[in-house]
């Protein structure tokens, strides 16, 4: 049996992976972003599943690619394809967070570096301990950043932060982070997992397909003009609008009860 490189929880509605590879900071081989893709789309394909948190084993979150792993090794002398990488691990796992069909919370514990910091900045929210730092390494060994980083930091943090980030390759901590709005929260490194959890069990209960809209009209947004979002918005609204969840949420709210969403 393989070793077990994600692993898989669940408490109530939310799933939570864990990267297990903390001898190595959770840095990604061929063989864990092939676990991580079948464990979210498992995830994906499981109803009952409503959040998702993930976070790494250890005192990391995810160092990035390492470089040790097959698929970066020198073949007789010449360099490796590294777009070859690109195109069959990190596209596909961009990808794959970018379409969940529920809310992903990156739950960082230590460091998340080069591609480890624009996976966990890829998920929907980010919650990241005090101690916690996020560095776009790649420019420390020639490359520029991948994940999605490239599309990612500017729609974070602006033009003028993202480079300064990609081209220094600076530590960012969290508490910086969180202010530069980078994340969504910094916390107590103790308060980490449970602050990470009561955030998905409350995102749980919300209407899922609906939050799973709003990404995916924020994420549209920066690409259409003022005319083409409201058109979007109209679309999104009459789909949802014929959907249980709206009703149960307008019966609730005019009953003055608790809302039971079950929509995904």
């Amino acid at each position: 049996m393989s070793e077990a490189l994600v692993l898989v929880s669940n408490s109530g509605a939310v799933r939570t992976l864990t990267l297990n590879r903390p001898a190595s900071l959770n840095s990604f081989t061929g063989a864990m972003h092939a676990q991580l893709l079948v464990a979210l789309n498992d995830a994906a394909a499981d109803v009952a599943v409503r959040a998702i948190i993930i976070t790494g084993a250890g005192r990391g979150f995810c160092a990035g690619q390492d470089l040790s792993d097959p698929d970066m090794a020198m073949a007789a002398g010449a360099a490796p394809d590294i777009g070859a990488v690109i195109e069959r691990h990190y596209v596909p796992l961009a990808q794959r967070l970018r379409a969940m069909p529920v809310p992903v919370i990156a739950a960082v514990n230590g460091v998340a570096a080069g591609a480890g910091a624009n996976f966990a900045l890829g998920c929907d929210m980010v919650i990241a301990a005090r101690s916690a730092s996020f560095i776009q390494a790649f420019s420390k060994i020639g490359l520029v950043p991948d994940c999605a980083g490239t599309w990612l930091l500017p729609r974070l943090v602006g033009r003028a932060r993202a480079l300064g980030l990609a081209m220094t390759g600076d530590k960012l901590p969290a508490e910086e982070a969180q202010r530069i709005g980078m994340i969504w929260q910094c916390v107590d490194d103790a308060a980490l997992i449970d602050s990470a959890m009561a955030l998905a069990t409350k995102l749980a209960a919300l209407p899922t397909k609906a939050l799973a809209d709003t990404r995916l009209a924020l994420d549209a947004s920066s690409m259409l003009d003022h005319g083409q979002a409201l058109a979007l918005e109209a679309s999104m609204q009459r789909e949802l609008g014929h959907a249980h969840d709206f009703a149960e949420g307008v019966a609730a709210f005019l009953a003055k009860r608790s809302p039971s969403f079950s929509d995904r």
